[in-house]
């Protein structure tokens, strides 16, 4: 998408002028437990915040009733004629066997239903494990509907870098990604945020408040033992992650003397500290529907503006928190799991295995798997093969389904699907990354070893196993690098 598309993708959304989006996620922590909120009251609470000023909403399909509580206040609003600025972003999150055509078709199709729309103004993809490949055929499914009109602008949520240069590499049409981002959590603000002012991608940001507790009622308190709602429970973990309650409160501190100098509160500090980071173009505060309702002190937002010395001021103070590990989205596919339960026991039962094991026949310890590539049969090897505590995982291109290249023009592209091709494989066979004691990667040109090191560092960051970089003359078929690995499972 060029730039000049993504500003008017941007214009379309509405975010131009209202960079302030209501999240509706607590709605499912209202209904905790099977109790639904009134539907009538809770669409008056949003009609509420669109006549207040606030015209767009972030919801997911698992948000509880968030989607048809909109979908009621739509209709309202319609029936009155006032929704001409209302705008409905939701999220579908699949399980990774539901990325075929039809199932996209139907889980999108649910979508409009309860929202009661034609089309969706935005629709925001999470994907659970990039193991599986499949968010690539689902996001060429999503385009399909773009161009039926079922979609009106395509987003991502919680996806990192590497995973966004994949989709842009494919030629997917992406306005947006949802990440967390605050002050707290600073992890969007370097590669993220370089790529998408190069792509013309804009950064919506969640958890901005981290739940609540970047607000006034916690300045110089002891730290809860007992949190009320899943948003606490969540960022309580993420206070931990960026070095405990102490580091925190002097965050909240020095919030607190910039928003005494502005005369506004801490939350509008913290909020607008999001808003001015360059590849932002929309920041999510989230509302306790019939519960708590913050409209009028976040109309301070619009005349505050932080100064450079304010900027520079908050900067310093972070520089005492642990970073976050990892990318955007990391929390929700690697340990520690930052979320409400510590877990994604809320979200998953479970991840199949992207490729069936099989045994060899005659071979008590020995098993392999098949990718189903036409050449494995051809040339007689397998994708990976497990003898005893030793998996073996073949030369691997970045070929998506049988023939497709992944990554023609990015070489980041090119190895993340490649690692990722690997890690299922290994994982197929009962091994994980961090069992892989050797990798060898073969390039075509010496001079692209930095880009694809990187990409390996993430992915190899814990276990550090032996390597071998190669320049090789050529590699069969349209591929600037080819990655083997080995792993010894512990145990």
């Amino acid at each position: 998408m060029t730039d000049q598309a993504n500003k008017n993708a941007l214009q379309t959304l509405g975010l131009q002028n209202t960079p302030l989006i209501t999240g509706l996620w607590q709605v499912a922590d209202l209904e905790r437990g099977g109790q639904e909120l009134d539907c009538d009251k809770a669409a008056e609470e949003l009609i509420g915040y669109v006549q207040a000023g606030y015209p767009c909403f972030d919801m997911a399909d698992h948000y509880g009733s968030a989607e048809l509580i909109a979908g009621r206040a739509r209709a309202r609003l319609l029936a009155s004629n006032q929704a001409t600025d209302l705008k409905l972003f939701t999220k579908w999150c699949p399980q990774p066997h539901q990325c075929t055509r039809e199932a996209v078709r139907a889980g999108i199709q649910e979508r409009r239903e309860r929202l009661g729309v034609e089309t969706i103004d935005l629709l925001q993809l999470h994907w659970w494990s990039f193991d599986h490949p499949g968010y690539i055929d689902v996001m060429d499914y999503l385009m399909e509907l773009k161009q039926e009109g079922w979609i009106g602008q395509l987003g991502l949520t919680n996806f990192d870098t590497d995973h966004l240069s994949v989709l842009l590499s494919c030629g997917h049409e992406i306005a947006t990604n949802q990440v967390c981002l605050s002050v707290l959590d600073q992890r969007a603000l370097g590669d993220m945020s370089e790529l998408c002012l190069s792509s013309g991608v804009r950064l919506l940001a969640y958890g901005t408040l981290a739940g609540g507790f970047l607000g006034d009622r916690w300045l110089n308190t002891s730290e809860p033992t007992d949190v009320p709602d899943w948003s606490k429970m969540k960022y309580q973990r993420f206070i931990h992650a960026v070095g405990g309650w102490q580091v925190y409160q002097k965050i909240l501190q020095t919030l607190a003397t910039v928003a005494k100098e502005h005369d506004v509160s801490i939350s509008n500090v913290a909020t607008r500290w999001v808003m001015q980071q360059a590849a932002v173009t929309g920041t999510i505060v989230g509302a306790r529907l019939t519960d708590s309702q913050h409209r009028q002190d976040n109309k301070n937002l619009l005349s505050l503006e932080l100064t450079e010395d304010d900027l520079a001021r908050i900067q310093s103070a972070t520089q005492r928190l642990t970073p976050i590990r990892g990318d955007c989205g990391t929390e929700y596919r690697r340990p520690p799991f930052l979320t409400a339960s510590g877990d994604l026991s809320d979200h998953l039962d479970a991840l199949p295995p992207v490729f069936e094991k099989q045994a060899v026949a005659g071979r008590k310890d020995r098993w392999r798997i098949s990718s189903g590539s036409e050449f494995e049969p051809i040339c007689g090897y397998s994708r990976a093969v497990r003898d005893g505590n030793r998996v073996l995982v073949s030369g691997t291109t970045a070929t998506h389904q049988s023939d497709r290249v992944i990554g023609h023009d990015d070489l980041r592209a090119q190895t993340t699907y490649i690692l990722d091709k690997i890690s299922a494989s290994l994982a197929s066979l009962g091994a994980t990354l961090n069992d892989v004691i050797r990798t060898r990667i073969y390039l075509t040109d010496a001079d692209d070893w930095e880009t694809v090191s990187r990409v390996h560092g993430r992915y190899f960051d814990e276990c550090l196993p032996a390597n071998t970089l190669i320049e090789v003359s050529r590699l069969v078929g349209e591929y600037r690098v080819e990655i083997e690995a080995e792993a010894l499972i512990s145990g």
